[in-house]
Order: C-alpha cells, then structure tokens, then sequence
C-alpha cells in the first residue's frame, strides 16, 4: 500500500516529535511519504497530486482544516462513475476541536489515534461517509451562511493567536450585535417544500455535533449523520430572547433544539440560501467565500475513510 503523511506543523497538537513517531509507525505498515504543508492550499494540493498517482491512502494530521483540505484535495478525483476512486482517507487529530475525527469516533490523543489507524491498515477496516459541498467546496461535518462565517473570518484575520474556544466565543459575542442588527434576510429553499424567507442566520450540518466547546459537544441537530444528507439550523430572529433560548437547549442537551422562531429539517439533498447581497459562507471552521447564492448539496457515501 502506498500512503502519504500530510502533516500542518502549524496546528495545535502537532509536534515533531510525534510526527516522527507517527511516520515511523506507518512506514513499518506501508510505503511512506511525509509532507510538511508550508502555505495554505498545501495539504490540498497535495492529496490532489496523490489522488493522481494512485496513492491508496492519505492521512492528514492536524486540525480540522488540514482535513477539510486534504478531503478536497481527495475529492478532486470524484467524476464520472468509471473514475479511479478517490485514496482512502486517514485521520490523526493535531488542532484543538478535531470535529470530524470525534465524529467518527476516533481518539483525541495523536498516539490512541496512531494506533486505530494501524489496526484500520491492518484489518482493511473502513467506514464510507457521506459530504457535502458548498458552492463546489467540500465540507466533513458544518458550514455555514451568515453570523458564523462573520466569526471565522475574524477568528482567521487574528492568526496570531491561538484558535482556542475562547476566541471563537468572544468573537461570536462581538459579530452578534452587527448581525442581530444589519444582518442579511437569506431565503432558504429545498426539495418539496415552499422557500422560506426572511431567515437571519443558516447553519448546515453533515453530522452531529456541529461542533465541541472543549470537551463538550455542541448539538445543534442530533438527528444528523455521515449516512443521511444535510441537516439544516436556521433562525428567522437574532433576538437576544431566541438566540438564548437555543443556546440554552443545545447545552442543556436532551430533546432537539424547538421554538417558533426555528427552521430545522434533517436528511435534505440539497438546501440553497440566496441573499440580496453578496454574503460570507464557511465549510469546516474555514471562510469559503461570498455569494448571493450558495447551494449546499449531499454527496452520500462520497469518501472512504479508514476507522
């Protein structure tokens, strides 16, 4: 088996010592090479090139942008149904929310997750998972139109500092007044139903949890899972009231977030989110763009990823 290591030494759990110890334990099981992004689209471009030579296994270690990266990179395979399939993915968490590896149910520590992956190699143990795709680009577990992509953006224009849950929430309280206030009106469509419009805000999710708070998982539509399709948040208010009432049920977990100010709908194919205006969306914690028009489209059982 011939396999890659696409390593970010930028992210927050990876050293190199342990990339070492994770190289060498992969390349007592395959034939290795090792990767070191230096820039950003690396990691893509590279799983793209292994994708074109046939590599059967690609193993991104870091966070959760190495592996939406990594993912796309993969995914620039997928095509017509006599294309080769895309490389085998393998996951060994290095950021600080690794939301698509606990979701797959995978270690956090980068040793327990060396050796899962192992056994995976091992045994021929894989899992095929369901992706979306915003506007083309392909996304693991979330993303998102509106006040959440208005805070990655900030989070990412402070790269300085440390992408930590307490950076996320701080900014999230900065960006809620400006979106509560001058936010956009989206318009939100799918398949059997009639558009609704007047939505503030619209999160879309390929699995459960949207994301962790530390060690907490946050829930925003537990019905939701790599084998279905995409499952969709919305709120039609910003209202500190609504926003709080939410916010209080996901922590407070149990029954799925309800109230009359909420759009929530599970297993959709595809959900598409207009605006009258150019509008900021995000794919796995990662600003994607802006557009007037973003369709978001379920590719069931699209990668096959080693578990």
């Amino acid at each position: 088996m011939r396999a890659l290591l696409v390593v970010n030494p930028q992210a927050t759990a990876t050293t190199p010592a342990g990339r070492d110890v994770l190289a060498h334990a992969l390349a007592s099981d395959v034939k290795l090479d090792v990767l070191e992004t230096s820039y950003r689209g690396h990691a893509r471009d590279a799983a793209a090139q292994a994708a074109a030579d046939g590599v059967d296994l690609v193993v991104a270690h870091g966070g959760d942008g190495t592996v939406n990266e990594v993912v796309n990179g993969l995914m620039s395979v997928a095509g017509p149904n006599d294309a080769p399939p895309a490389p085998m993915l393998g996951v060994v968490p290095g950021g600080s929310a690794n939301v698509f590896a606990r979701a797959l149910g995978l270690p956090r520590d980068p040793v327990e997750a060396t050796y899962r992956l192992l056994q995976a190699i091992e045994t021929g143990h894989s899992r095929d998972v369901g992706l979306g795709q915003a506007n083309g680009r392909w996304f693991t577990f979330n993303a998102g139109v509106g006040w959440d992509a208005e805070v990655v953006a900030a989070v990412d224009e402070q790269r300085r500092k440390v992408a930590s849950p307490a950076l996320y929430a701080r900014t999230a309280l900065a960006k809620y007044a400006r979106q509560a206030t001058r936010g956009q009106k989206l318009t939100l469509s799918w398949p059997g139903a009639e558009p609704v419009e007047g939505a503030r805000m619209a999160f879309v999710c390929n699995t459960d949890p949207w994301t962790y708070l530390g060690g907490r998982p946050i829930r925003l539509l537990p019905n939701c899972t790599f084998e279905q399709g995409l499952s969709l948040f919305a709120l039609h208010t910003m209202s500190a009231p609504t926003v709080l009432r939410h916010l209080a049920q996901i922590l407070r977990g149990g029954p799925p977030p309800h109230g009359k100010h909420l759009i929530s709908e599970d297993d959709l194919p595809r959900i598409v989110v207009t605006a009258d205006e150019p509008i900021r969306f995000q794919v796995d914690g990662d600003l994607a763009g802006e557009d007037s028009r973003v369709e978001f489209v379920s590719a069931p059982e699209a990668l096959r990823v080693a578990v």
